[in-house]
């Protein structure tokens, strides 16, 4: 992979999204960061569809998505939850993915060339207790990946997600003690994941290396993952 290539991380000032700028610029990748935190290279909320549309316009020609900007949401049963919080959970955890999708596929298909990263979670499968609006939220970042992965199949466009189980990232300081507790014990490895071990799957999923792979799911879990 060349210098020439440029992506676009969302909530790339932490967690996930800042492991995979490290990784990704050591492939000498031009790493662009959209995130509302102070010093990102572009300041943007991705649920504003306007404005993720006004800074892919501003950015220019991109090569490499990866979609990694989420909330955790309440930790309390479904019936606890408000439609607000819920909607909030969905506005930025998928209606972000859409946006900025929305976004940057045109021109990947123009150039015939892209790679498109959305970071799902394994909750997005199982189901996690007390999490239904951030499960539900992954279960559709999930489906949304292999509708576009379908669509994109002859494009030279590549659209493939991450499902993680538990990674020691500031984003799970605002998930609830005992949630946290329940899920990181279903981990056969007994073990948080890391932010770099994630990242070495991005970058491989973000490179030429990856060819026959589109619209698929790739656990990084310690070994939860059952399907």
């Amino acid at each position: 992979m060349g210098a020439s290539r440029t992506a676009v991380v969302t909530g790339g000032m932490s967690g996930l999204g800042a492991a995979a700028v490290s990784r990704l610029a050591r492939d000498g990748v031009d790493v662009v960061t959209f995130d509302i935190a102070d010093g990102a290279d572009v300041r943007v909320d991705v649920t504003d569809a306007g404005a993720v549309h006004a800074a892919a316009d501003r950015v220019g020609p991109v090569d490499i998505l990866v979609n990694s900007a989420g909330i955790v949401g309440p930790g309390a049963p479904l019936w606890e939850i408000s439609l607000d919080d819920w909607e909030r959970v969905f506005a930025v955890n998928v209606h972000g993915i859409f946006n900025t999708c929305h976004a940057f596929v045109p021109g990947m298909r123009q150039r015939g060339w892209g790679r498109i990263v959305n970071i799902a979670s394994i909750s997005g499968k199982d189901g996690n207790p007390n999490m239904s609006p951030y499960s539900a939220s992954k279960g559709a970042v999930i489906a949304l990946t292999k509708s576009l992965g379908k669509e994109l199949a002859t494009s030279g466009v590549l659209a493939n997600a991450i499902a993680p189980a538990v990674i020691e990232t500031p984003m799970n300081a605002d998930t609830d003690s005992a949630a946290l507790a329940h899920i990181t014990s279903l981990i056969p490895m007994k073990r948080v994941g890391r932010p770099e071990e994630v990242a070495e799957l991005i970058a491989w999923l973000a490179s030429d290396k990856v060819s026959f792979s589109t619209g698929a799911v790739y656990d990084i879990s310690g070994g939860r993952a059952t399907y």
